[in-house]
C-alpha cells in the first residue's frame, strides 16, 4: 500500500482511480498507462483501488454479473502492470458513502493526492447524477487533482461477457487483449463418457465467474503437469441422458489417460464449434464426438492420437 498510515503520515502520496477492473482488459490497460504516466510526472505512487466484489451484489443482490476473472487473478494481473493494488471489501457502509465522502477516504487513509477517473466510471451513491466537472469540483475542495481517463472505444466487461455469452469466444479474446481461460477443480460426476469409449473431466468453477453460451468447444487445456494439449468441452445440460441437475463442463482430452479427479485444470476455449443438442441414441452422440474431436484437433494443429 501507498501509506504507512491513517492521514498518509511521512508519504509521498498517490495518484489513485477505482473501480472493479473485471478482466483487466484492453480499456483497463489504457486507464493504467495514464494512472502511471501522471505518477511519474507528479512522483507519485501508482495505485489501484478495487473491491472484493461487484457493487451490484449489495446494491441489487442477484443481479451482478458474472466474473471475468476472480479478485486474485484481477490483482494480480494489475500488479504485474506496475501498480500498487487495494482490494476493499464493498458492503453496506462503503455503498452509503457519497462521492465527496469517497474522495475524502481515498486522500485521508491513502494519500490520494491526485485522482483519475475512468471513463464512464461513477462512484459514491449520488454518482449516477455527477458529471466530470462535478468530481473535478469535489475533489478541488478537498485539495484532489482529478483527471479523466482516455476512451478505449467499444472496450468493456459487459461486452466482453456478451461475446461470451454469445459464444463468440475469438471476439471476447479479441477485447481483453488475451487468451480468456476457465479454470477449476475435476470432480466426480456421472462418468455418462466412459459409457460411449470418452472419458471426460468433469470441471467445477467458482460459482461466480461467466461461463459462455452452451455448446461444445474446441479448447486447449492445461493439465496438472504444465502440459498443454488440444481437448473438446461440453457446457451444458447433456439432453441426450435426460435432465440433468445442473450445467456441467466436461472435457475429453485425447490420448490421456491419467487420473485427473482432485486436480485442477485449466481450459482455454478456441472456437465453438456448435450448440448442444439431443442425439437419438448413443451411436449418433458417439459419431458426433468423433467429429468434434478432430475439428477441435484440426484447429490446433495436431493429428488425432491412435
Amino acid at each position: 500500500m501507498c501509506i504507512d498510515g491513517i492521514n498518509g503520515s511521512g508519504n509521498a502520496g498517490c495518484v489513485v482511480t477505482t473501480g472493479t477492473f473485471d478482466g483487466v482488459h484492453r480499456g483497463h490497460l489504457r486507464v493504467i498507462d495514464a494512472l502511471k504516466r501522471l505518477a511519474s510526472e507528479r512522483g507519485l505512487k501508482p495505485v489501484v483501488v478495487t473491491f472484493d466484489r461487484h457493487p451490484l451484489a449489495v446494491i441489487a443482490p442477484g443481479r451482478e454479473p458474472g466474473m471475468l476473472t476472480l479478485p486474485e487473478e484481477r490483482n494480480r494481473r494489475l500488479r504485474v502492470l506496475g501498480v500498487e493494488v487495494v482490494q476493499l471489501p464493498f458492503d453496506a457502509e462503503m455503498r452509503a458513502l457519497t462521492a465527496g465522502e469517497w474522495m475524502t477516504l481515498l486522500r485521508d487513509r491513502y494519500g490520494a493526492r491526485v485522482m483519475l477517473l475512468g471513463y464512464d466510471n461513477t462512484f459514491g451513491r449520488d454518482g449516477a447524477d455527477l458529471s466530470v466537472e462535478d468530481y473535478s469540483r469535489l475533489g478541488e475542495d478537498r485539495g484532489l487533482e482529478v483527471h479523466q481517463a482516455p476512451l478505449l472505444p467499444d472496450v468493456s466487461s459487459s461486452r466482453i461477457r456478451q461475446a461470451l455469452r454469445d459464444g463468440d469466444i475469438p471476439l471476447a479474446d479479441s477485447l481483453l487483449g488475451y487468451d480468456w481461460a476457465l479454470a477449476g477443480t475435476v470432480e466426480h460426476g456421472r462418468e455418462v463418457g466412459r459409457r460411449i469409449g470418452y472419458r471426460t473431466a468433469n470441471l467445477v468453477t467458482d460459482p461466480r465467474l461467466q461461463l459462455p453460451a452452451e455448446g461444445v468447444y474446441a479448447v486447449m487445456a492445461t493439465l496438472p503437469d504444465g502440459s498443454i494439449r488440444p481437448a473438446v468441452t461440453n457446457i451444458g445440460m447433456r439432453p441426450t441422458f435426460g435432465d440433468s441437475p445442473a450445467l456441467s463442463i466436461e472435457t475429453h482430452v485425447p490420448g490421456y489417460e491419467g487420473d485427473l479427479y482432485g486436480l485442477p485444470l485449466t481450459i482455454k476455449p478456441a472456437e465453438r464449434l456448435r450448440g448442444e443438442r439431443r442425439f437419438a441414441d448413443m451411436g449418433e452422440l458417439h459419431d458426433q464426438i468423433e467429429k468434434d474431436i478432430n475439428a477441435a484437433l484440426t484447429l490446433a494443429g495436431t493429428a488425432q492420437p491412435t
